[in-house]
């Protein structure tokens, strides 16, 4: 039975998690699979707990169907950790692989189509020890005003470098709400078919808030593919990675060969090598984790996830597009290159994102306030907003657009 205090959360992060989950997680914290002991309380080393992370590690890899060549790997920190220790493992991988290529030639490859792949460049910037870091395509210069992520590029715009030590990019952007298809080939697709013809591609993907939403493409073809929990998977502070063998190096090896000492906190083979334990793990994230994969694979994985999240999307789009009609929403991104997982949008009118926002609060339906740095409207809609939060988001929605499309009329008979 639904707690009655409890709210339709639309937050882009730590979001809504299944009811069923938290109450059983309530029940962890006391006694965690009838040890006696509970679960933030428990060691990290104990048999228990020890086949617990197994057990969520191989739902994973059945959920996503991940391959025999790659680990899966959970480490501290979610997903902005992995800004650095993807530059720091890749570089080293580079430099054992091509110990005499001098520095500036060693190319790290950014798609930049929001604030997060814009995040991730930065800091590959500061951690690229004499190493060139490219941009192989800007959103930005692809948008109408030159500096919004509104768009997706043209496949034709992107430009890799031939031998690259890292390619990177968000599959979809939280912020500006910009997510690509998944369809290959599809013109919002992520240009697989123009990636350098060389095998085992430094490929990393940052998934943070869409992982378990909908299956991967071409997951095999990835030498990293990482995520933060705290979107549709568990608690923030951790993050998951699914990792391709041949990118967890010695890299204290690398060091040696001129390269920057990696923190042994971000690098991958003490991960690798200690069952995702070299030191206490986020005992308590893990765990919820582990509920919600469990919870997941009763329903039916990401197939099921598909299906749903596509009914969300097109229902908030769909009353997005009403609102635009009438002259009361602005979508912020351009038709088809919409997130399933954050519909981003304006409220035109001196107050009316005001009014938008109270009148939801009102309602029940929180975290509807867009990102501080781009402002509007944000609805999230990871995995465990159910289709029933959805449809009250969606008739609120068009009840505001009633509103609003009344209100000028209004004011103008009143004048008159």
């Amino acid at each position: 039975m639904p707690s009655s205090t409890r709210v339709a959360n639309f937050g882009a992060g730590p979001s809504a998690l299944p009811e069923s989950v938290l109450v059983e997680a309530a029940q962890g914290l006391l006694n965690f699979n009838n040890t006696g002991i509970g679960i933030a309380e428990i060691s990290h080393r104990s048999k228990e707990f020890g086949a617990y992370v197994k057990e969520t590690e191989a739902l994973i890899r059945e959920q996503l169907d991940v391959p025999s060549t790659h680990v899966i790997l959970f480490t501290q920190g979610g997903g902005t950790a992995q800004f650095s220790a993807v530059v720091l493992n890749l570089l080293a991988r580079h430099r054992l692989l091509h110990p005499d290529v001098p520095e500036a030639e060693r190319v790290l490859d950014y798609v930049l189509t929001g604030s997060w792949s814009k995040a991730a460049y930065e800091e590959a910037k500061r951690l690229a020890h004499g190493a060139t870091v490219n941009v192989v395509v800007d959103a930005r210069e692809h948008s109408a005003d030159g500096k919004s992520f509104d768009n997706l590029p043209p496949h034709s715009a992107y430009k890799f470098s031939p031998d690259p030590a890292l390619i990177y990019y968000c599959e979809n952007e939280t912020v500006s709400g910009t997510q690509f298809g998944f369809e290959d080939g599809a013109p919002n697709s992520f240009p697989f078919h123009l990636l350098p013809d060389k095998p085992l591609l430094p490929l990393v993907a940052d998934y943070s808030s869409s992982f378990m939403s909908r299956p991967i493409p071409r997951l095999a073809e990835h030498a990293i593919v990482y995520a933060g929990a705290q979107k549709n998977l568990g608690p923030a502070g951790i993050a998951i990675l699914i990792v391709r063998k041949d990118c967890i190096v010695d890299v204290n090896a690398a060091a040696k060969l001129g390269g920057y000492p990696v923190p042994i906190s971000l690098a991958y083979k003490p991960y690798a090598d200690n069952d995702s334990m070299p030191n206490t793990p986020a005992v308590l994230a893990l765990y919820i984790t582990g509920l919600v994969l469990k919870r997941n694979k009763s329903l039916g994985g990401v197939r099921y996830y598909e299906e749903v999240n596509r009914r969300k999307k097109e229902s908030v789009y769909g009353a997005l597009k009403e609102g635009e009609e009438k002259g009361v929403f602005q979508a912020k991104v351009r038709e088809g290159a919409g997130s399933w997982m954050n519909v981003v949008f304006g409220v035109i009118g001196e107050g009316a994102e005001k009014r938008f926002l109270e009148g939801a609060e009102k309602k029940g339906l929180k975290g509807l306030k867009g990102h501080r740095s781009v402002g509007g409207i944000r609805v999230s809609l990871y995995n465990a907003v159910s289709e029933e939060w959805t449809d009250r988001i969606v008739a609120y929605m068009r009840e505001f657009i009633e509103e609003e499309s009344k209100a000028p009329a209004t004011a103008a008979v009143t004048e008159a």
